[in-house]
């Protein structure tokens, strides 16, 4: 099937010893990265750290195998984080799991009716917004392990807005110990890519390539275990945490619970399937190649739903990583493939260290996940420079995602968005009477009786009642309606099409229309339209219909006109 091709059969058939060194060392490096990343992503998700993990080896190494680009890595990422927590507050881990796999079978039917081509359809201005919401969210739901606050007995502090209010009311908990780490941590993340990023002696350009993340981890493991400064770390609020790797399992459900969850699951569907193609299309101007969305896709629905079933989160392709992998020498699918097999390893091997990593760090992380993501920079050109309509989506997407949810932030963003897009074409389009000059290659000699009108713009429901913005005189025997410039048209237009035909027969008046596009034309003889005006009144150009008018015309010569 033409849709499904992944990408790994095509790399395979020209595969090489060193393209394989290549894949190692890349799938290794992008390991080291996905590692805490995964564990933090997954704590400001509300679910253990070692489901990060899941996530990014089942779902990392199913769609690797099976997806449509060479050299996206896929795994947790920030745009889940605050959609998921939400989830598991109100349904659980169980509701979790079912809206993950309702999720993916809508991923795979997207790709099979191949509407991967849809992204284009999402405005980037609702990106903005949504993103920046997302990476606001994330710095407020750690602010607490940064700052080492105690929240009090009781305080239900899930939504945004709650946590807010529980940070100010708690602020006088600040514990000085985990500032410091926090800071220590930031500063790290922060100033370890500065200090090799123009080195070029060959011990720079390794450490160049340890990610700062890693170091910051090591840093506050050792500053925490063996000085006096003391933090809550992982262990301390995961004492469960353990190594190994779960049995597939499905969670028991009703179908009170499958219509609770599906609009979070739409939600999930439709965020994992823009960054994921996002991802895509920024990996393959990074390596000359072309991406398969439809197989991206499907695999990305696969991907989801195994990661739902080992315990996982849900999953999407990862810029950051994607890029890291290119840069590290990443050109084929095995390299996602590499990365999600040594996350194993280390779930199996290494996992009990992971508790003695220190909460300020991995909310230091989060943090500079969350800078990366905001996209702020890009907010603030947009607040300048785009039309009001656009700036009026931008914010309301980012106020809406930080004071409620994604899926009210994503539904209202894409109303105005439709909304703003149908008043523009409205606007462009329009009816106006021509004289006999004004409308281009009309007669001069304008028969007496025959009025011209012309409608440019698409002729839909939004402009709809300016094709009726047309007057009869007395003794108009003929009205010439010139569409060259409408390039589509749907049933209200329809409607309001007939409505002209009908006041032009009452008054005697002869309707002709010139210039009608193809598309127009299939839905003019789709509705019976052209069969009630006649086929004589149809014209490809506007000379041969005022020349019908007047009569001056040989009848072959009027024959040759039409359409």
């Amino acid at each position: 099937m033409k849709t499904f091709r992944p990408k790994l059969f095509e790399a395979l058939r020209d595969y090489s010893a060193s393209k394989l060194v290549n894949d190692l060392i890349a799938g290794v490096i992008v390991a080291i990265i996905a590692l805490p990343l995964s564990i933090a992503l997954a704590i400001a998700s509300g679910v253990s750290p070692e489901q990060g993990l899941y996530t990014a080896i089942v779902a990392g190494f199913i769609i690797a195998l099976l997806g449509g680009s060479r050299v996206n890595i896929s795994g947790p990422t920030a745009a889940f984080a605050a959609i998921v927590a939400g989830i598991v507050a109100t349904h659980g881990i169980a509701g979790l799991t079912l809206a993950a796999i309702i999720a993916g079978v809508l991923l795979i039917l997207m790709g099979v009716f191949r509407f991967g081509s849809l992204i284009n359809y999402i405005p980037m201005t609702l990106t903005v917004g949504i993103t920046a919401g997302i990476a606001v969210t994330i710095i407020i739901g750690q602010i607490k392990d940064f700052l080492g606050l105690t929240f009090a007995p009781g305080t239900n502090a899930i939504e945004t807005l709650d946590k807010v209010k529980a940070i100010a009311a708690s602020i006088g908990t600040i514990n000085p110990h985990a500032v410091i780490v926090g800071l220590i941590g930031l500063a790290i993340l922060i100033l370890w890519p500065l200090a090799f990023k123009n080195g070029k002696s060959k011990v720079s350009l390794i450490l160049a390539k340890v990610p700062a993340s890693i170091i910051a981890v090591i840093a506050g493991i050792l500053i925490v275990r063996f000085t006096p400064l003391k933090v809550n770390t992982i262990g301390t609020l995961y004492p469960t945490l353990s190594a190994g790797f779960p049995a597939p399992s499905l969670p028991a459900f009703d179908f009170e619970t499958v219509k609770a969850v599906i609009p979070s699951a739409f939600t999930i569907a439709i965020l994992a399937a823009i960054e994921s193609l996002l991802s895509c299309v920024v990996s393959d101007g990074m390596i000359n190649d072309k991406h398969n969305s439809n197989t991206e896709l499907i695999a990305l629905g696969i991907g989801n739903i195994g990661s739902a079933i080992f315990g996982g989160i849900p999953a999407t392709g990862a810029i950051a990583r994607t890029a890291a992998n290119v840069k590290n020498g990443g050109r084929t699918p095995v390299s996602g493939m590499v990365h999600a097999i040594v996350l194993l390893l280390f779930l199996l091997v290494l996992m009990p260290l992971a508790k003695l990593i220190p909460m300020p760090i991995i909310a230091a992380i989060l943090f500079m996940v969350a800078y990366n993501m905001s996209e702020w920079r890009h907010f603030v050109h947009i607040i300048k420079t785009a039309p009001l309509s656009d700036i009026l989506v931008l914010v309301v997407t980012f106020v809406l995602t930080v004071a409620f949810d994604l899926v009210v932030a994503i539904c209202v963003g894409l109303l105005l968005s439709a909304i703003f897009f149908m008043k523009r074409m409205a606007d462009q389009s329009g009816m106006r009477r021509c004289g006999k000059q004004s409308c281009e290659k009309a007669s001069d000699a304008l028969p007496e009786g025959t009025l011209i009108y012309e409608f440019n713009g698409p002729m839909f429901f939004a402009g709809a009642e300016k094709i009726l913005d047309f007057a009869l005189e007395d003794d108009t025997k003929a009205l010439i309606l010139r569409m060259d410039g409408v390039q589509s048209i749907d049933a209200t237009a329809m409607k309001n099409l007939e409505t002209m035909m009908e006041k032009c027969s009452e008054h005697g008046t002869r309707l002709m229309l010139t210039g009608v596009r193809e598309f127009p034309m299939k839905v003019l003889k789709r509705a019976g339209f052209i069969d009630k005006l006649g086929e004589g009144s149809i014209f490809a150009g506007i000379d041969g219909a005022i020349a019908e008018t007047s009569g001056s015309a040989a009848q072959g010569g009027s024959e040759a006109d039409r359409s």
